[in-house]
C-alpha cells in the first residue's frame, strides 16, 4: 500500500494515519503529504470491489452528488485514492439545533439521488431480495438469543408478516437506492452538503427506503412528530418535482413505516452476524433503538400483530443475554 501511494504521489515524503474502519472488510488510511490530504481505501479484491465504488462515485458526481472523487485507482490490488471529506461525520454534528439544517441538506441530495442517479446496470431490490434480508433476522439475530427457538406458530406468524412488509415495499415506485444513507456515511463539508459516502451497495428499489434509513437512523432517534414532518415535506417536494405521483400522503407514510420495519428487521440481523461471525461486538449496542422502531411501528399496525406479540413476550426477554456480550468486551 505504501509503494503504491508513493508511485501515485511521487514521492516517499507522506505519513499514513488510520482514518476509519467500517462494517465491511475496508480500511481508510488519511494520507498527508505537500500540505494536502486524500484518503486511501484498502478493499481486500478477494471480499471487497472496489470498482464498483470507484464507478459508482463518478456517476454520482456526474449527477451532482457530493461523492469523493476519485484520484488513482489500482483494482486489482484494491486501492482507492479519494478525496478527503475530513472527519465531521452527521452523527456527531446533529443536534436539536442542527437538525433541520444537516437533514434539508441530506434530503437535497436524497432528492437528487432519486432524480437522477443511475438506475441501469444497476441491482433490482426484487422479492428474492427483500426475503434474503428478511432472512438475517431470523438467522443472525433470533438464532444469537440465547434459548429462543420459534413454535411453529410463532415462525408461521412471522412468515405472515414478511409477506406484508414484501408486497408493501415492491408496490412502492423504484428509484436509484443508496442503500445506506445514514448519519454514519454523511459528511458535513462546507461546500456541497453532505459529502456521501458508502453508496456501493446501490440498488434499484422502493422510494422511502434512503428516506427511512435516514429519518430512523439505527444510531440516532428523533421524535416520532419531527421525523413526520420531514418524511411529508419531502414527499411534497418529491411530488412537486415529479420524482412522485400524488399517491397521498397517508399511503406515503405507511410505506415508510413498512419499510422501515423491513429495513431495521435486516440490520438487527446484521448488528448480530457482526457480533458472531466478524467479531465486532459493538455494533450489539445499537439493537435496543433499532429494535425500538420496530416495536413502535409493529404496535400501531394489526397486520404486524403476529411481529409485535413475538418481540414483547419472546425477544425482549432474551435480549440482555445478547447485549452482555458488549459489557463483557468492553470490560
Amino acid at each position: 500500500m505504501r509503494l503504491w501511494a508513493a508511485g501515485i504521489l511521487g514521492s516517499e515524503d507522506f505519513e499514513l494515519q488510520p482514518a476509519s474502519s467500517d462494517a465491511s472488510f475496508r480500511r481508510y488510511w488519511r494520507v498527508f503529504h505537500a500540505g494536502t490530504t486524500r484518503v486511501l481505501m484498502d478493499a481486500p479484491p478477494d471480499l471487497e470491489d472496489c470498482g464498483r465504488f470507484a464507478d459508482l462515485s463518478r456517476r454520482f458526481r456526474a449527477a451532482g452528488l457530493n461523492t469523493p472523487e476519485i484520484h488513482a485507482e489500482d483494482r486489482a490490488a484494491g486501492f482507492l485514492m479519494l478525496t478527503d471529506f475530513g472527519d465531521r461525520v452527521y452523527l456527531g454534528e446533529l443536534t436539536r439545533d442542527t437538525a433541520d439544517r444537516l437533514y434539508g441538506d441530506a434530503l437535497g441530495a436524497l432528492a437528487l439521488i432519486q432524480a437522477c442517479g443511475p438506475t441501469d446496470d444497476l441491482p433490482i431490490y426484487d422479492e428474492p431480495f427483500l426475503r434474503r434480508e428478511l432472512g438475517l433476522f431470523r438467522e443472525w439475530f433470533l438464532g444469537s438469543l440465547p434459548g429462543l427457538v420459534l413454535t411453529p406458530e410463532e415462525s408461521a406468524a412471522l412468515a405472515r408478516v414478511e409477506d406484508r412488509l414484501v408486497a408493501s415495499a415492491l408496490e412502492q415506485p423504484r428509484v436509484c437506492v443508496h442503500r445506506d444513507f445514514h448519519s454514519r456515511n454523511l459528511m458535513l463539508t462546507e461546500t456541497g452538503n453532505p459529502g456521501i459516502l458508502d453508496f456501493q451497495d446501490a440498488v434499484v428499489g422502493p422510494v422511502t427506503y434512503d428516506l427511512v434509513s435516514l429519518l430512523r437512523d439505527c444510531y440516532i432517534a428523533w421524535p416520532a412528530e419531527r421525523v413526520t414532518d420531514w418524511a411529508s415535506g419531502y414527499f411534497h417536494s418529491a411530488v412537486r418535482s415529479g420524482v412522485l405521483q400524488d399517491e397521498g400522503l397517508g399511503r406515503f407514510l405507511r410505506w415508510l413505516d413498512l419499510m422501515g420495519v423491513q429495513r431495521h428487521l435486516k440490520a438487527c440481523g446484521i448488528f448480530a452476524r457482526l457480533n458472531r461471525r466478524d467479531g465486532k461486538p459493538h455494533y450489539l449496542a445499537d439493537i435496543p433503538r433499532t429494535l425500538g422502531y420496530v416495536r413502535e411501528v409493529a404496535g400501531r399496525y394489526p397486520e404486524l400483530e403476529g411481529l409485535s406479540r413475538l418481540l414483547d413476550t419472546r425477544v425482549m426477554p432474551s435480549l440482555d443475554g445478547l447485549l452482555a456480550t458488549v459489557s463483557t468486551t468492553r470490560g
